[in-house]
C-alpha cells in the first residue's frame, strides 16, 4: 500500500494566506522526509476555508523543497481556464518536477465557484466542461498532426510546428479524477479513460460503490481495471493512545473544520448524507463525534492498523491511502508526530497489502 497526503487545503479563516501556504509546504516537506509517496493539492476560488486558488504555484515551490515525493493537483478546476493554456501550464510544471507530477482534473462543485466563473448550468454544465477540457488537454499533449477543435465550450486550432511544449512524462502525467457521490459519474468516466480514481472522504458505504462504477467504465471501453490505481482519502490522526488521538481530533482543527465549514457547506449543497454510515441516521446526528466513531481513522498505531485493514478488506483492496491534511500550525509537533507514527509504525505493518485483494461476501453491501 502506498500513502499520500491530500490538501484541500483547509485553513481557519483567520490564518494569513502566506502562513497557510507555508504550513502546507512544511507538511509536504515532512511527508517527503517520512517517505510518503504522494502529496495532492486542491483548488477553489470562493471558499474561505480553502484559500488556495492556484495549487500549481504552491507545487512549483514544493518541487524545490522535496526530493522524491510525487506532487499532484487534485485538482485543477477544469472549467476555469482555456484547456490549451492549461495544457501548456501543466506541461511546464511537469518539466520543473522532472516527471514527479500527477494531474488531477476536477469539476467545480461549489455553487459560488460556478457563479464566479459564469457557469450558469450548475454541476451538469461543470461536468460537461470538465470532460471537454480534459479531452482537449490530452489532444494538445499528444497530437502529432494539426487539428481544429470545435467543442460546446472551447475552440482551438493546433499546429505542432508552433505548439512545441509537451509534458516531460510520455505521453503525459498520470491523470486522476476524483469522485464523491454513490457510483460517481466522474469515477465511471475515470474508468472509461484509464485515469486514476480518487475517492473522497465520505462514508464507506458510498466509497464501496466507486470501484464497481470504475470497473463499469473501464470494461465498457475495453480496459482492464487495476485496483492498485485506486486512491482512497480518509481523515486520519495517529497518537500514542486512542484517547489522545480522539482528543486531538474532536477537540482540535478537525472539529473546527467540520463544525464551522465542512458540515455546513455539505448541508447547503445537499450532500451531508454522504457522511452517514446508514441512511436512517438523521442529519442532526452528524457531528464530529459521530464522524470520529464511524468515518475517521483515529487512534494508536495498533488501532489505526486495524481500522485501515478493515477498510481495505471491505473495499476489496486499493493502491493508495491518502490522509486529509489539517492545519495544526498552532501545535505543529502534534501533527508531525501523527505523520511520523503513520509512516514508521503503521505503514510498515500494511506493506503486504498490494491492492489486489477481492472483497468478501460479507464486506460487500455492509455499513
Amino acid at each position: 500500500m502506498n500513502f499520500g497526503i491530500f490538501f484541500m487545503p483547509s485553513h481557519p479563516p483567520e490564518r494569513d494566506l502566506y502562513d497557510a501556504i507555508e504550513w502546507d509546504l512544511q507538511c509536504i516537506r515532512w511527508a517527503d522526509e517520512l517517505g510518503f509517496d504522494e502529496a495532492w493539492m486542491g483548488e477553489h476560488h470562493t471558499l474561505v476555508w480553502e484559500p488556495v486558488v492556484a495549487p500549481d504555484l504552491v507545487l512549483a515551490q514544493a518541487i524545490k523543497q522535496t526530493e522524491r515525493i510525487r506532487l499532484g493537483t487534485a485538482g485543477i478546476l477544469m472549467p476555469f481556464m482555456h484547456p490549451a493554456a492549461l495544457a501548456d501550464r501543466v506541461a511546464q510544471l511537469d518539466h520543473m518536477a522532472k516527471g514527479r507530477l500527477n494531474f488531477g482534473a476536477v469539476i467545480s462543485a461549489a455553487p459560488t465557484d460556478h457563479a464566479r466563473a459564469g457557469i450558469l448550468g450548475g454541476m451538469d454544465q461543470s461536468r460537461r466542461m470538465t470532460a471537454e477540457a480534459t479531452e482537449l488537454v490530452l489532444k494538445v499533449w499528444t497530437s502529432e498532426e494539426p487539428f481544429s477543435f470545435r467543442g460546446e465550450f472551447w475552440s482551438c486550432d493546433f499546429d505542432p510546428a508552433v505548439s512545441w511544449l509537451r509534458p516531460y512524462q510520455k505521453p503525459h502525467p498520470p491523470i486522476a479524477i476524483p469522485g464523491l457521490g454513490p457510483a460517481s459519474a466522474s469515477i465511471v468516466n475515470a474508468g472509461a479513460n484509464g485515469y486514476m480514481p480518487l475517492s473522497f472522504n465520505v462514508a464507506e458505504r458510498i466509497v464501496e460503490t466507486h470501484w464497481p462504477a470504475y470497473e463499469q467504465g473501464a470494461l465498457s471501453a475495453g480496459r482492464t481495471p487495476d485496483r492498485r490505481q485506486w486512491h482512497v482519502l480518509k481523515d486520519i490522526f495517529v497518537a500514542e493512545t486512542d484517547e489522545e488521538a480522539r482528543r486531538w481530533s474532536v477537540e482540535s482543527h478537525f472539529a473546527r473544520f467540520y463544525d464551522e465549514y465542512h458540515l455546513p457547506i455539505l448541508e447547503s449543497i445537499g450532500l451531508k448524507g454522504h457522511l452517514k454510515h446508514d441512511d436512517s441516521v438523521p442529519d442532526s446526528a452528524i457531528d464530529v463525534d459521530y464522524l470520529a466513531d464511524t468515518c475517521f481513522i483515529i487512534g494508536s498505531p495498533d488501532t489505526v492498523v486495524e481500522k485501515i485493514t478493515r477498510l481495505y478488506e471491505r473495499l476489496g483492496g486499493f493502491g493508495t491511502l491518502m490522509l486529509l491534511s489539517a492545519d495544526y500550525a498552532d501545535a505543529p509537533e502534534r501533527w508531525h508526530r501523527s505523520l511520523e507514527l503513520l509512516a514508521t509504525e503503521v505503514a510498515p505493518r500494511l506493506a503486504h497489502l498490494d491492492g489486489v485483494t477481492t472483497p468478501s461476501a460479507t464486506a460487500v453491501g455492509g455499513n
